[in-house]
């Protein structure tokens, strides 16, 4: 008689680097014979892994708990509310584990206690990519874990620790694998990738029986030898960055870096322990766009931080404008249970920090829509991300999934999901193009 696979379900909730590390939980659940099933009533046991980054995102993450609770009894909680586990305990006490994020063998553990296996794994039904959440066509490729910064306004390090940067060869191997399966772009990921190697000394790593030192500028150049788009992420501006740009411009890597400033003042950025200041990261940005004109910046910002003034917010929205970024993402600052910044004087009320948080995103909105403009009656590349009846949604070297823009298409047989299409801009507004094939 043929034994039934135990099932597990999985709830998704935080940011790409999450991501990562429930393909690799799910990875090893199939290695070992585990199904995974669609819905709670299919599912044996379900793990959760959660967000608690901000405010929002644990409650967001104990609501979702508590579904999996209510609709199925049986939850596993990973993720970084997780490395709380006196907060989770408290709000839903009936969870059979509670673990912090990347902590893919303490899950397994887990796993293995509450619902042991029934046979032995079949590790070749799984492909050497492993298990992905991303559509076919584009995957996060997670290069560290961990941060040495310790940003006041910041908990992650207290949950996910000092960087931890993978070994170059590891790296590059999974990149391959996932190029190999039809992945036809490679977003980078980290919490510092500018850092990456930082803690290995820069160790000589090998690839495809040559050295790579282990540091981000040997990284992205090795990856834009593999023929699809690669996107950076989480890139502290550095001056070593500098040095990836001309990749940009020769065209090996994609013209984008998402760089979080976070602030323009001196003080404030000092308040946060940011590094640079607001004079060297517009420095930075300048010399970024003589050398790729074509160059993508997105970015993101926190206001209503303590103690700021409304000279100081002021002074965020002339950096604003001086630096003309194309994409921008704004955060009114949240007293996450933790951070640092807690403790200081001069707390915004949340009334002002709303205002604010309104007013900069009005101009933001201005500065992108004006530099969208520019592109309309250009010819792009762009990625198809799906099609239906009324077009299709892709994006541009411009546009990173869940949190740029989209180019809308209209309906064409040369367009298909998963496939690069080149089209003509026709028009424009504050996030989106609108284009037909060509």
């Amino acid at each position: 008689m043929q034994q039934v696979s135990p099932k597990v379900g999985f709830v998704l909730l935080g940011c790409p680097k999450a991501l990562v590390d429930s393909e690799r939980i799910l990875t090893q659940l199939r290695a070992e014979g585990y199904q995974i099933a669609p819905s709670y009533d299919d599912a044996d046991l379900v793990i959760v892994n959660t967000c608690g980054f901000i405010e929002e995102a644990v409650r967001e993450s104990l609501d979702a708990i508590g579904e999996a609770l209510a609709e199925n009894g049986k939850v596993i909680v990973t993720g970084c509310l997780g490395a709380k586990n006196n907060v989770v305990r408290k709000a839903h006490p009936r969870v059979l584990a509670v673990t912090g994020p990347h902590a893919t063998e303490e899950v397994m553990r887990a796993v293995h206690q509450h619902l042991p296996r029934s046979h032995d794994p079949f590790t070749s039904l799984i492909p050497p990519q492993g298990v992905k959440l991303t559509p076919r066509h584009y995957a996060y490729l997670k290069i560290a874990e961990g941060c040495n910064h310790r940003c006041t306004f910041c908990i992650i390090p207290s949950m996910r620790g000092d960087l931890v940067s993978r070994p170059i060869g590891a790296v590059m191997q999974e990149a391959e694998h996932l190029v190999k399966a039809g992945v036809k772009e490679l977003l980078v990921i980290s919490q510092d990738t500018s850092a990456y190697g930082v803690d290995l000394k820069y160790r000589t790593g090998f690839w495809r029986g040559r050295p790579l030192k282990t540091c981000m500028t040997e990284l992205a150049r090795a990856l834009g030898e593999l023929g699809v788009w690669v996107r950076l992420h989480y890139v502290y501006p550095y001056p070593h960055v500098d040095e990836v740009v001309p990749q940009m411009a020769g065209g090996k890597l994609l013209p984008y870096l998402d760089v979080p400033f976070q602030h323009a003042s001196q003080r404030i950025l000092k308040l946060m322990k940011r590094p640079a200041s607001a004079e060297d990261n517009l420095a930075r940005i300048r010399r970024w766009r003589e050398i790729c004109p074509d160059i993508t910046i997105r970015s993101t910002f926190i206001v209503g931080f303590p103690g700021e003034t409304e000279a100081e917010f002021e002074d965020l929205l002339a950096f604003l404008e001086e630096a003309d970024l194309d994409r921008v993402g704004c955060f009114a600052y949240s007293a996450v249970e933790g951070a640092a910044a807690n403790a200081l004087p001069a707390h915004v009320s949340e009334e002002v920090k709303q205002e604010r948080r309104a007013r900069f995103m009005r101009l933001q909105e201005k500065i992108s829509g004006r530099r969208l403009k520019r592109k309309i009656g250009k010819i792009l590349t762009v990625l198809v991300d799906e099609t239906g009846a009324d077009g299709a949604a892709a994006r541009s070297s411009s546009d990173a999934p869940g949190i740029d823009g989209t180019v809308h298409v209209a309906p064409s047989p040369k367009v298909k999901p998963g496939e690069f299409v080149t089209v003509r801009v026709k028009r424009a507004d504050a996030h989106d193009l609108w284009a037909e094939a060509v």
